[in-house]
């Protein structure tokens, strides 16, 4: 049967890339940076430079990659198959874990907007609901989750432009540098300490690249659409969460599961912030709904390539595997309860912790590989000049080993048992011990 596949166009991918990042982070970022105070500003720098360093290395992988599988392709280039497997096997890891925090953000706004109190159970419950809802809209195809989450994208975009444009209205610079850093921890650490959070919100930024197979000329639209997201996204993450941080008291926004609104109803009253929690509810399900899709495409790709199980690979006439994702909604399911918290914002913390620590595996392979890509395809110096592309990617690796080193020892070692668990399924699935030739010639 002849599958009908409905790619998405550059501005479809490009708010695709914006809602993963958009949607995934600023929810409920204010509310854990207020534990660090707003010496996280530095870290929000930091984060800005690495993360568009990263945004160059990708778009120029995107570019001159003749690959398919996305970072998985742009891996396979220096470290072979196996390159291609560890990193989609960590980034699908990585997006399995996020995509449960994305969903208990958008529990946490919702119970904001009902006026209502979950208990752990209850916010389990409604997250694994909201998961599945997510992945079923995306049965029809890419290009319905593409118009999809460049509607919804709104619901993020009105308010924190909102907020970032007239919050300095209300903007109290007493109250920013009263919460400069509430806990008087020492500078280096308090700096590292929002290093991992500001790295969450940009999850996302490599979207694009997944997504490269689902995109009409991806040699063209990938590298538009990581960088102009990636930097539209930071200069709207550093604006909005400082002038939060300089309208309400840092003792609020630690208790508040829905910042943005809280900060509206400061700024015009409650009916305001109602409204506000309302459409980030209605954004962060959006986002939810790019990253399912986002999540069935590595497994898709790894799968057709011989690295997942084959169930992945199984696609309907619109080019979706529904059978696939059925079972990474299983997947997801046992994580929810695997991980219920007191509190919501103590799950979120735990997941989107770890979710940061496994993504930063295939950042630094594909970061590697861009030297490689300019070799193997001949692509001359005068088209993309190889020293800046290798200062690039060195840029990129320094900034990802360094966030790695700033992360808890738990969660550290968590990531690396992750990481360990792939090497151990790669080596068994494909007897490479006594067979190492056998996978060489599976791909070919």
């Amino acid at each position: 049967m002849k599958t009908t596949r409905r790619k998405m166009s550059l501005v479809q991918l490009t708010f695709v890339t914006a809602a993963n990042m958009l949607g995934a982070g600023i929810i409920m970022l204010p509310t854990k940076l207020a534990e660090v105070g707003t010496i996280s500003i530095i870290s929000w720098l930091i984060t800005a430079f690495g993360s568009l360093a990263l945004a160059l290395t990708f778009a120029r992988c995107g570019m001159f990659s003749t690959k398919p599988g996305g970072m998985g392709g742009y891996s396979e280039y220096a470290l072979g198959p196996i390159g291609h497997f560890m990193a989609n096997y960590s980034y699908a890891v990585s997006i399995v874990i996020a995509n449960v925090a994305i969903a208990i953000s958008a529990v946490g706004y919702a119970a904001g907007f009902l006026g209502a109190s979950f208990s752990p159970l209850q916010t389990c419950i409604y997250t694994i609901a909201l998961l599945w809802i997510a992945a079923c809209l995306n049965f029809s195809g890419s290009r319905y989750s593409g118009k999809l989450s460049s509607i919804t994208i709104w619901g993020a975009i009105v308010p924190v432009l909102g907020i970032s444009l007239i919050g300095w209205l209300w903007f109290s610079p007493s109250t920013w540098l009263a919460s400069w850093n509430p806990s008087s921890v020492p500078f280096g650490d308090a700096v590292g300490n929002s290093i991992a959070l500001t790295l969450w919100s940009f999850l996302g930024l490599e979207s694009a690249a997944v997504n490269m197979d689902a995109v009409e000329d991806p040699q063209h639209a990938v590298p538009i659409a990581t960088f102009v997201s990636t930097l539209c996204v930071a200069v709207i993450y550093v604006a909005s969460t400082n002038v939060i941080a300089g309208i309400v008291p840092n003792a609020d926004i630690l208790s508040s599961s829905a910042p943005f609104g809280l900060a509206f109803s400061y700024m015009l009253g409650s009916t305001a912030g109602k409204v506000v929690m309302g459409l980030m509810v209605i954004s962060c399900a959006g986002s939810l709904l790019s990253w399912q899709f986002t999540l069935a495409r590595v497994f898709k790709t790894s799968a057709q390539r011989g690295l997942f199980p084959k169930i992945f690979a199984k696609v309907t006439d619109a080019d979706v595997p529904v059978k696939g994702m059925i079972v990474i909604l299983a997947m997801q399911s046992c994580l929810a309860l695997m991980t219920i918290s007191p509190t919501l914002a103590a799950q979120f913390e735990l997941l989107a912790n770890l979710a940061v620590v496994t993504n930063i595996v295939p950042y630094i392979l594909c970061a590697f590989a861009l030297k490689f890509i300019l070799v193997k395809e001949n692509i001359p110096n005068a088209v993309c000049n190889r020293n800046s592309s290798i200062f690039l990617s060195g840029a990129s690796i320094i900034y990802c080993v360094y966030a790695l080193t700033t992360t808890d020892a738990l969660t550290f070692f968590s990531g690396c048992l992750a990481t360990a668990i792939g090497l151990i399924i790669y080596m068994v699935r494909f007897n490479l011990l006594k067979q190492p030739m056998m996978l060489e010639q599976r791909m070919k």
